[in-house]
């Protein structure tokens, strides 16, 4: 997450001072000097470098009430690019944005996910390269790149866990098959789905950046990416938030494709509501359809998505009494029929949960919708990719 400069000492390199730029902490060089207690000459030497790096553009400040107008120092977001993706069971998206996590250009698809990376690869490659073209732009720009994908990540290593769904993807190391096809070495950045689009949704969303929020993405599959102090929690092995796998009551035995009975998954997933839909006469080909016939009325689909809510509600409940967030944001496929789904979430959750623990909790839906994945996993790069450190290092290089 980006973390605000206080005023630093006067070792504060190029990269600090991008930081300052990039953050309107600073905005000319007189603020910059102020803040870090650099001298003039020393200012000017790493704002020269900036700009000679591509990074920074200078721009005539407004008349002030007398003398010569500042400059002001503009961080350059189009002086590259990160590649972005947020892979799903159903539907998948593919993006290019700018260095601040602007969606410059997004396609939709579908990929064989369950084919494994010789399938989903060339997909992500192909994509971008006509992404990349349609900006007039190529992949010696691309300076990051990120990807969410569906099930358990082990974070620091970019390997997805074992899953029986995911099977060809267990084990596997995506970031050195993308790598391997860009002119220069960059960044590449693998995450759990939900936790990439918990991170869009807290610092691009509309919902002002609450510091303790779950996130949950509620379609084909159920999960949570849990923000807590303003930082995306992973869990010690990046396992934190499997909330679609946690055991719900009185379900009777139904297996999950996690290998165990009655998770939340299986009960109210997006499978399990086709296949009770079909059973009451309404052959709906995929859950947006029966998202559709929810929001007509159709008092099968809306019992069924409340239902889904309720059960969806007794997971969180144990989230909120455990880590008391302010907001719970719902996305996903199944949260656009928001009434009827927070109807059944409410119910639950101000039912089972302590009084302080929902005295001032929100649920709301999710503000940024099939943007929400790939502007996380652009702000995951840029992260990266802009810190002190790896801006000294790309000034240097």
């Amino acid at each position: 997450m980006p973390r605000t400069p206080g005023r630093l000492s006067s070792t504060a390199t190029s990269g600090h001072i991008l930081e300052l730029i990039r953050t309107g902490t600073a905005t000319n060089r007189s603020e910059i000097a102020r803040t870090t207690g650099l001298s003039r000459p020393s200012v000017a030497l790493r704002v020269a470098e900036l700009v000679g790096g591509g990074l920074v553009v200078e721009r005539n400040g407004a008349p002030s009430g007398g003398g010569r107008p500042p400059t002001l120092l503009e961080f350059d977001a189009s002086s590259g690019l990160i590649l972005t993706s947020a892979l799903g069971m159903a539907r998948s998206q593919a993006a290019v944005c700018d260095l601040n996590g602007a969606v410059l250009v997004r396609t939709p698809g579908s990929p064989d996910l369950e084919g494994g990376p010789e399938t989903t690869v060339p997909w992500l490659l192909e994509t971008w390269r006509e992404q990349l073209a349609s900006l007039g732009r190529d992949t010696g720009s691309v300076r990051g790149v990120g990807i969410g994908l569906p099930g358990t990540v082990e974070y620091h290593t970019g390997r997805a866990a074992y899953r029986p769904f995911l099977g060809p993807w267990a084990g596997v190391a995506l970031g050195p098959l993308i790598a391997e096809h860009l002119p220069a070495p960059v960044p590449v950045t693998v995450d759990n789905d939900v936790n990439v689009m918990a991170v869009g949704e807290h610092l691009c969303g509309g919902h002002g950046r609450p510091d303790d929020m779950v996130f949950v993405k509620a379609s084909t599959g159920i999960g949570a990416g849990l923000v807590s102090g303003g930082r995306l929690l992973r869990g010690s092995l990046g396992a934190a938030g499997e909330l679609g796998h946690i055991p719900v009551r009185d379900s009777g035995g139904l297996p999950c494709r996690c290998g165990n009975t009655d998770c939340l998954e299986a009960v109210a997933g997006g499978r399990a509501l086709l296949n009770a839909a079909a059973e009451q006469g309404r052959d709906v080909d995929g859950l947006k359809e029966l998202v559709s016939l929810a929001l007509d009325g159709d008092p099968v689909a809306v019992t069924l998505v409340r239902g889904a809510g309720r059960r969806l509600g007794e997971a969180l409940a144990g989230a909120v009494n455990l880590l008391n967030p302010d907001t719970i944001v719902l996305g996903g496929d199944l949260s656009e029929a928001y009434d009827h789904l927070v109807a059944g979430v409410r119910e639950v959750i101000f039912s089972q949960c302590t009084a302080l623990a929902t005295r001032q909790l929100r649920v709301v839906s999710s503000s940024l919708w099939d943007e929400a994945g790939v502007r996380g996993c652009a702000a995951m790069v840029a992260e990266e990719i802009l810190s002190p450190e790896a801006v000294n290092a790309f000034l240097a290089g």
